[in-house]
C-alpha cells in the first residue's frame, strides 16, 4: 500500500507540458518558470479560509501558553526553519516560541539529507526532547503530504492532543486526514519534474509567512501597519524604530530616539512611556504581565 502511495505521488508529478525544457532558450525557460509561478497565489487564494481558521486556533493555543512547532524534510523543513527564526527579531518573541523541526537537524539546512526523511522515529524523538504537549501547535509542511517524518510528527501531536496542522501543495492528502486542520492548495505538477522547491515551496513560504504575520498580528505584537516589537539589533533597524516611535507617538526623531536609548531601542516600551508618562521600570512589568495585549490595549489599561 505504501508503494502504491509513493507510485501515484510520483505519477503526479509528471508535467507534460513541459517535456522540451531541456531545449529551450534562456530567455524561453525563465518565462515559463514566471507564467507557472503566477498561478501559486491564486491556488493560494483558494484556501484563505483554511488559513483563517488555522490562524484563529493557533492564536487561541498561544495566548494558553502554548508553541508552534514547524515539522518538515528538505526544502519544506528549510522554509519552516526560515520562517521560524523571522519571529523573534521581527515581532519581539522568544525564540521558543516558534520552533523549527527539519529533519536531519542543522546540518540539512546547508546540505540535503534526504534519507532522514523516512524516519519516524526521529520526528517523534525531536518532538519529545521538545517537551511538546497539548498546549501547542504541529503543524506539518510537505509538499505530497506523505513525507513519513512529517506525518509521524502529526500523528504524534494528534496523539498528546496538541493542535495539528497539515500544510501540503498538490492538493488533499494523508497528512490532511490526520490534522485537525489542514491547508492543501494544489498549484499543480512542477515546470522541473518533481523539484518542489520551485511552485510548492513559493506557496509553502507564502503560507508560512500568512500564518506567522497574522498569528502574531492577532497575539497583539503589531500595531496599525507597525512593528512596534522589532529587535532593533543594527543602524537601519534603529532607525526604523525611532520612526515608529515617532509616528505612534507624533513627536520628533530626536526624541524618539532619546526614548529608545532608554528602553534599549524597544519601540512599544518607548511608546509606553512617553504617552503614559511611565518610568522605564514600570513599562517593564506591563510589557511582561501583559505579553499578548496590543500596544492599544495596554495603553487603555493604564490611562
Amino acid at each position: 500500500m505504501k508503494e502504491d502511495a509513493l507510485s501515484e505521488c510520483l505519477k503526479n508529478e509528471s508535467n507534460q507540458e513541459t517535456t522540451q525544457f531541456s531545449e529551450l532558450s534562456a530567455l524561453e525557460l525563465v518565462t515559463l518558470i514566471n507564467s507557472a509561478d503566477m498561478t501559486v497565489a491564486n491556488a493560494v487564494k483558494k484556501e484563505l479560509p483554511a488559513i483563517a481558521k488555522a490562524v484563529e486556533r493557533i492564536t487561541e493555543r498561544l495566548q494558553k501558553g502554548g508553541r508552534i512547532f514547524y515539522v518538515g524534510a528538505g526544502t519544506s523543513g528549510r522554509l519552516a526553519v526560515l520562517d521560524s527564526a523571522e519571529c523573534p527579531p521581527t515581532f519581539g518573541v522568544s525564540p521558543a516560541l516558534v520552533q523549527a523541526i527539519i529533519a536531519g537537524g542543522h546540518d540539512a539546512m546547508l546540505k540535503a539529507v534526504e534519507n532522514i526523511e523516512d524516519s519516524q522515529e526521529a520526528a517523534i524523538e525531536e518532538l519529545q526532547r521538545r517537551h511538546v504537549s497539548d498546549k501547542d501547535v504541529v503543524i506539518g509542511i510537505a509538499a505530497s503530504g506523505r513525507t513519513p517524518f512529517t506525518v509521524a510528527a502529526l500523528q504524534y501531536g494528534k496523539k498528546l492532543k496538541a493542535l495539528t496542522v497539515s500544510i501540503t501543495t498538490r492538493g488533499k492528502s494523508m497528512m490532511s486526514e490526520i490534522a485537525d486542520l489542514s491547508i492543501a492548495p494544489d498549484v499543480g505538477a512542477e515546470v522541473l519534474t518533481g523539484s518542489t522547491r520551485m511552485k510548492s515551496g513559493t506557496a509553502q513560504k507564502m503560507i508560512l509567512g500568512m500564518l506567522s504575520t497574522s498569528v502574531m498580528t492577532k497575539l497583539g505584537k503589531v500595531h496599525k501597519n507597525l512593528m512596534v516589537d522589532v529587535v532593533a539589533s543594527n543602524e537601519k533597524l534603529q532607525r526604523r524604530a525611532e520612526g515608529i516611535v515617532s509616528e505612534v507617538c507624533g513627536i520628533s526623531h530626536e526624541t524618539a530616539r532619546t526614548l529608545l536609548q532608554m528602553v534599549n531601542y524597544h519601540p512599544r516600551k518607548a511608546i509606553l512611556m512617553y504617552e503614559l508618562h511611565l518610568s522605564v521600570e514600570k513599562v517593564d512589568q506591563i510589557t511582561q504581565q501583559y505579553p499578548y495585549r496590543s500596544l492599544q490595549q495596554q495603553l487603555a489599561l493604564f490611562n
